[in-house]
């Protein structure tokens, strides 16, 4: 999919784009990094950037602390 069409997705599916090109384990760096070279909204962005600074091993652990920080809808 290209990348011009993420931030007219609902926001799961930009997250579910956006970590799918994330070379694993990622730090939160590297997060909003992805997201923004994949154009992803500043709502996306900016959620990933609020993250604590830590390594993730992988996409279930970005998704629960997205998850149990947003709602149900995210990270599901």
């Amino acid at each position: 999919m290209p990348a011009s069409r993420i931030p007219d997705e609902p926001i799961d599916l930009q997250f579910t784009d956006v970590l799918r090109e994330v070379r694993w384990p990622a730090n939160k760096d590297d997060l909003v990094a992805a997201a923004r070279n994949a154009g992803a909204s500043n709502e996306v962005v900016g959620i990933l950037d609020g993250m604590p600074e830590q390594d993730y091993v992988d996409v279930a652990s970005v998704t629960r602390l997205i998850g149990s920080n947003y709602g149900p809808g995210l990270g599901s």
